[in-house]
């Protein structure tokens, strides 16, 4: 057994109730829950609220050729909360919710062409993961793609979603920087640029024509 096996699994909880309290955009439910322990026997029923948020796929989009990636800057309720006053328009990898019978790698293509127009073809998977699980069923999968950026920018986004996104081409060095500077502070973009530094020569390699 490797050490990063959890010791127990789907089998070990149950959920006894679950209540729907806000069903609108999103979806909060409360659920009365009982699973075991980890010094054995089972824990007292507890209740837990969820932010029922589902799926989503990310796509941190990358020129090799210009070494730039492409992010978008819209507005952001969440952070407009910030009790430090910073600004609500964030820097962000394109993502979008993925939706009942669709598959993550189509929402990325989709979300690339509609929130940058840009076209894509293979997706270099980074991870999936629990974007908050102690509160929220979201669920980020996340990708990295090649592109010719030639061309891009400007503002867009759907109107009938209210989007309103403002296209930035970034050097990747100046956008990884970012991170520690505090510009780049959302956790999807960080996972991914990140990851892009880890794997930035080996994509710039692949990426180079072989000689004859």
């Amino acid at each position: 057994m490797s050490e990063l096996t959890v010791k127990f699994n789907q089998d070990d909880y149950k959920i006894a109730t679950k209540e729907t309290l806000y069903n609108g955009f999103f979806k909060i439910d409360r659920f009365a829950i009982q699973h075991k322990l980890f010094a054995g026997g089972n824990s007292e029923l507890f209740t837990r609220e969820l932010f029922e948020r589902g799926e989503a796929a990310a796509v941190l989009l990358y020129d090799p050729k210009k070494d730039v990636v492409v992010l978008t800057e819209q507005f952001r309720i969440g952070a407009a909360q910030s009790p430090e006053k910073s600004s609500p328009w964030l820097l962000e990898v394109v993502a979008g919710i993925v939706e009942e019978g669709e598959q993550p790698e189509d929402v990325a293509r989709r979300e690339a062409q509609e929130e940058v127009d840009g076209i894509i073809q293979d997706l270099i998977p980074i991870s999936s993961y629990w974007s908050s699980p102690g509160g929220t069923s979201e669920k980020i999968h996340l990708y990295c793609a090649l592109l010719d950026s030639s061309g891009m920018g400007g503002v867009h986004g759907l109107e009938h979603e209210q989007e309103d996104i403002l296209v930035r081409i970034v050097p990747f060095e100046q956008a990884y920087n970012g991170i520690a500077s505090g510009e780049i502070n959302n956790a999807a973009t960080i996972i991914a640029l990140q990851w892009l530094k880890i794997h930035q020569r080996s994509i710039l390699t692949a990426d180079e024509p072989s000689g004859e």
